[in-house]
């Protein structure tokens, strides 16, 4: 096999990588859920033969769809169910936590390779050479090499633990300006009327508002922290506009769905915009979907264009939606896999804050 053409492939039938994704899609969530009943079992055998076939199954789309990257990642990882299986090695947290890192890999790379987009960042040589070599390890070696491997591909130590959704102070505690507190606590109160209309939201504007704060801190405090709260509280309440058939939806959107949820952002900043003193905040709402390469909405805006505090938004923004991806079937991600996946995807975010960001997960994670 040509590892150089596999960590790179170019697409031979589409239709049928696009059958391999959609296979995916319904495989993945087998996998997450059976390695969580694994961890929690590791004695039945009955749910290791139900997590080995949902490998193997993942193998075998690619093989049918000539996709060679599912096969170099699916392949190592039956090995070494083979050899769990057979009471060689045991399952541990970190062999649970490489699997679940390897299959969304796979599951960025298909989607990159569809769209595409550029695979350098998924570290996908690392990830292919990294899993042939723990699939030999010797037993004792195991857990010391899936450290190294998850290490080397998501740039974090395997620390797996949870975000905390304690409420940060709130940057209006620090001024004595009281028209500006009244307004933010205004403003949270629509962000937490945004929360209610759904239980899978409970927290995130307090998890976003701590992220995006400490990230700022991180940066050297270069956006007002009143006018970043503001921009947190507001940045989504424009989606209570839209029909929540739409953006409450399950499963895939329709490309009029997205055209619609391009509107979301202009409804809060308009709100923002008619306030006094909510300027900057306004920006950075209107803002904080568009992208360095211009390839972001609603105006697709370059790099210089975008302000600082809509550049650390759509990350803080962005990791809190991967932590809630496909909650829907089942699929929790921890915090080292959702750090790990706004990594890959960094060329979608001012790389000037990812850097800070990463300081504050890394900084959650070893605390």
């Amino acid at each position: 096999m040509d590892i150089r053409a596999t960590i790179a492939p170019a697409i031979q039938d589409r239709e049928a990588l696009e059958e391999f994704a959609d296979a995916l899609t319904d495989r993945a969530p087998e996998v997450e859920r059976d390695v969580a009943r694994l961890k929690k079992s590791p004695g039945d055998r009955e749910i290791t033969a139900d997590l080995f076939r949902a490998i193997h199954n993942i193998k075998g789309d690619a093989a049918l769809c000539k996709f060679e990257l599912g096969i170099a990642i699916a392949h190592p990882i039956e090995s070494m169910m083979s050899r769990f299986r057979e009471g060689e090695i045991v399952f541990s947290d970190l062999l649970a936590e490489l699997i679940l890192l390897a299959i969304d890999r796979l599951e960025l790379a298909t989607d990159a390779v569809l769209a595409h987009k550029p695979l350098e960042n998924l570290r996908l040589l690392d990830l292919v050479q990294g899993l042939e070599l723990t699939a030999r390890a010797a037993p004792e070696k195991l857990d010391a090499s899936c450290a190294e491997l998850i290490e080397s591909v998501t740039g974090f130590p395997p620390v797996i633990t949870g975000m905390s959704a304690r409420a940060p102070k709130s940057a209006a505690d620090k001024t004595p300006h009281t028209g500006a507190t009244d307004d933010l606590q205004f403003f949270r109160s629509l962000a937490l009327q945004f929360e209610s209309r759904s239980p899978l939201f409970k927290g995130r504007t307090m998890r976003i508002l701590r992220l995006a704060l400490e990230t700022n801190k991180a940066g050297g405090a270069q956006v007002d922290p009143l006018q970043l709260e503001a921009a947190v509280y507001l940045h989504d309440v424009g989606m209570m506009l839209l029909p929540e058939s739409t953006w409450l939806k399950v499963g895939k959107m329709t490309d009029a769905d997205k055209q619609l949820l391009r509107n979301h952002p202009g409804y809060a900043a308009g709100l923002l915009q008619r306030m006094h003193g909510w300027q900057a905040a306004a920006e950075m709402v209107a803002q904080h979907h568009e992208m360095p390469d211009g390839g972001g909405y609603p105006n697709q805006l370059s790099a210089a264009e975008i302000c600082p505090g809509a550049k650390i938004l759509a990350i803080v923004d962005a990791f809190e939606a991967v932590m809630l991806k496909h909650i829907h079937r089942g699929k929790n991600r921890s915090v080292l896999r959702a750090i790990a996946e706004i990594n890959a995807c960094d060329k979608q975010f001012a790389p000037e804050w990812i850097a800070p960001f990463n300081a504050v997960i890394r900084k959650t994670i070893e605390n």
